[in-house]
């Protein structure tokens, strides 16, 4: 069953006015969208990525020709996401450069079969160099999928923008779009996943660049991110504390890390049991578990545990055995900032949310956040914020007087 543009519009800002954030998931198996659903998910996509992924290979296998995207799309989106999303909107990954189709034609097409939107997917905006010059020259362009944009707001269908610049930004609003996500890359994490992706200061960068040209231009418009470097929730809490993001779409996130790690886990156990004794069981599902080990979820795991008290990162490298010169490159590298910085980033967001939500004095703000020193704590928070704490905190009791 498809939903009335209106009617999505209408929900999903509820949802952010009630829970702050959206999510949605993209996905190319009926299982899948049946535990999205289960779980919470606001809105389902169904691209051809998806389905590749079921097939054991990477997302950036949509961009490539193995299958017709729009037909692949279309029976596996008609036959098993919509029955099981009967109460949630799902979203036709469209290839708007398709030579063969009609644009205007097939969009009604896609709705008439229950789809309640289009999503510009496989994009050309995730291709560079000399094969997008080549492409480009054949007509086959980003316009294209504005194109399918402005089709559809036209049609009053709604529709979801992928955008990598904030120049795609304005065209895509200026067309109607009802979502502007940021797209960030392909998914890094896993063992299919990307091994070269954003860092999570130049996502933070680059959403906040193409969020403002949304401020400018339209500002009801819905802003959601995707993909690069966001594969867990404490990258995603990151996210929501440093840019204006409004939600979450995610594939890999929510479809292929979680299988990688689960199947491969309980694979193991099986394979182990009743064959050696318990001890080597558990030194054998060690291996297992270390054998794809991620360094930097694991410190920033630890930082959201224990922010509130002194962390040394000299203790986290001998924790993670390894070297404190290496763990520190290696977070830089993947991050985008020093550990430090990250850290102070973390605490005065955490201050921020215990200003909005508790009624108690700064020193005790500081010290909850992590500070035992408010000298130390003010300086840090005017560093970040471009205020001293209780001005932030008296702009904060003002806003909710207005309220």
């Amino acid at each position: 069953m498809s939903f009335k543009r209106k009617e999505i519009i209408d929900r999903l800002k509820a949802q952010i006015k009630d829970k702050g954030h959206v999510i949605g998931v993209a996905t190319g198996a009926g299982i899948s969208a049946k535990y999205a659903v289960k779980g919470g998910a606001d809105l389902i996509l169904a691209l051809n990525s998806g389905r590749f992924r079921q097939m054991g290979l990477g997302s950036i296998a949509g961009l490539l020709p193995f299958a017709n995207c729009n037909q692949l799309v279309m029976e596996f989106g008609s036959r098993e996401i919509i029955p099981i999303a009967k109460n949630i909107p799902v979203f036709f990954g469209l290839c708007a450069t398709d030579p063969t189709i009609d644009l205007e034609k097939y969009i009604e097409e896609i709705h008439l079969n229950g789809f309640s939107g289009i999503n510009n997917y496989p994009s050309v905006g995730m291709i560079d160099g000399q094969f997008r010059e080549a492409i480009e020259e054949e007509g086959l362009s980003y316009d294209r999928e504005v194109e399918a944009i402005r089709i559809a707001h036209r049609k009053n269908i709604f529709s979801i923008a992928f955008v990598f610049d904030e120049m795609q930004a304005r065209k895509m609003i200026a067309a109607g779009a009802d979502v502007i996500c940021a797209h960030l890359g392909v998914t890094k994490g896993g063992m299919l996943g990307a091994k070269k992706s954003l860092s999570l200061e130049a996502a933070t960068k680059m959403a906040k660049a193409i969020f403002y040209v949304c401020d400018e231009m339209k500002s009801e418009v819905i802003k959601m991110i995707y993909g690069g470097p966001i594969n867990s929730p404490l990258d995603l809490k990151y996210m929501y504390n440093n840019t204006d993001t409004m939600g979450y779409l995610g594939g890999s996130s929510f479809e292929r890390i979680p299988f990688e790690i689960a199947i491969t886990q309980v694979t193991r156990e099986f394979k182990a049991t009743g064959q050696i004794e318990e001890n080597d069981l558990m030194n054998k599902m060690m291996v297992g578990i270390t054998e794809y080990y991620d360094y930097i979820a694991f410190v920033k795991e630890y930082v959201s545990r224990n922010y509130m008290t002194k962390i040394s990162f000299t203790d986290l490298a001998i924790e993670a055995h390894i070297s404190r010169t290496y763990l520190s490159a290696l977070f830089k590298k993947e991050v985008g900032c020093t550990f430090p910085e990250y850290l102070n980033k973390y605490r005065i967001n955490k201050s921020i949310e215990i200003i909005k939500s508790k009624n108690i004095s700064l020193s005790d703000v500081a010290s909850l956040s992590g500070y035992n020193d408010y000298a130390h704590f003010s300086k840090a928070f005017k560093k970040q914020r471009g205020i001293s704490p209780r001005e932030y905190a008296n702009n904060t009791k003002e806003h909710k007087h207005h309220i």
